[in-house]
């Protein structure tokens, strides 16, 4: 499985805490002893990955801790909290810690994707999961720090809820680097794939090439319109969007499901080999079939997809009909 398999207009890139308190040596981890270079390691191919999301038209969020010096929530543990156990807590409201790094913030330009966050997981109590509803969004990118606090949360987070991650690997850093590989073999086997920055920027590069997205409406033309429409909208179910007129005066009839048809169909067989169509209750239609006289070429039988009815419409033309099937 590989990043190919996600939709462009689905997918977003999520930073996550790329602040001065976890990246710069004059951060709360830098003056608290940790080595920030593989932080600051991260910073470019972090960059690469905004801006090719960006021209890609694939939307970019940031997350941003915020501390406050006063937090009750915190004060009442018993056992000391991570942020004890550093020099100072890191990341107080309103403070440079607190800020995006110079090299990426002006990147940051727009306050409604910067999502501010008070513990690790970037979806716990904040709004980021209302901004991805928003936007349709079914797949993250993810890069940032820290590996194995911030990031981590975050990409199980992601995936309690469904979504279809990915951990940009060398655009994420850990406190202590040979934390990574165990990390890494944990959010492969259980939360999502892991990628580089080059595969992700590729994959990007390749959403803006001029290409289909999709069928958008197969038309069909036939001998007998009104019978193919008995086929297609009583027996197969489906639902007229419009009827219309062609310029040369032809009927057009629009199904929802994206199937037109219209008349005027030439003698002998058309150039269609045959129609696949996701459907319910392929072997209920089969019975159907045998009952109402429309003809089975074949099936229903396994199939790539699971299960697979093979029909004939009133036209001749083959209609696969499949729907995966639990064994």
């Amino acid at each position: 499985m590989s990043v190919d398999a996600l939709v462009h207009d689905r997918t977003a890139l999520l930073v996550v805490d790329m602040q001065n308190a976890f990246c710069h040596p004059e951060g709360t981890l830098g003056i608290s002893g940790v080595d920030v270079k593989p932080a600051q390691a991260t910073i470019e191919p972090v960059r690469r990955l905004v801006e090719a999301a960006r021209a890609a038209g694939v939307q970019v969020l940031w997350t941003q801790q915020e501390h406050f010096a006063a937090d009750a929530s915190r004060a009442r543990k018993r056992l000391a909290s991570h942020t004890a156990k550093r020099k100072r807590v890191s990341a107080l409201s309103g403070s440079w810690d607190m800020d995006l790094v110079d090299e990426l913030k002006l990147l940051a330009d727009d306050p409604s994707f910067v999502i501010r966050k008070h513990r690790f997981g970037s979806f716990y109590e904040t709004r980021l999961e209302q901004v991805l509803r928003m936007l349709g969004t079914e797949a993250l990118l993810v890069c940032g720090t820290t590996a194995n606090a911030c990031v981590e949360t975050t990409l199980r987070e992601a995936y309690l809820r469904d979504y279809d991650v990915v951990a940009v690997t060398d655009a994420i850093a850990a406190v202590r680097p040979e934390w990574e590989p165990t990390a890494h073999a944990v959010w492969a086997q259980y939360l999502g794939i892991l990628a580089t920055t080059a595969d992700v920027v590729a994959w990007l590069e390749q959403g803006r090439a001029p290409r289909a997205l999709g069928l958008g409406h197969l038309l069909l033309q036939t001998a007998d319109l009104a019978r193919s429409e008995r086929f297609y909208v009583e027996f197969l179910g489906m639902t007229v969007r419009k009827r219309d007129t062609f310029r040369d005066g032809r009927p057009l009839v629009v199904t929802n499901e994206g199937v037109g048809l219209t008349n005027g169909r030439p003698e002998g067989p058309g150039p269609v080999d045959h129609v696949a169509l996701r459907a319910r209750g392929v072997r209920e239609l089969a019975e159907r079939a045998s009952g109402e006289g429309v003809t089975i070429v074949r099936g229903p039988e396994p199939s790539s997809y699971g299960v697979s009815l093979y029909l004939a419409d009133p036209d001749g033309n083959q209609i696969e009909v499949f729907e995966e099937e639990t064994p």
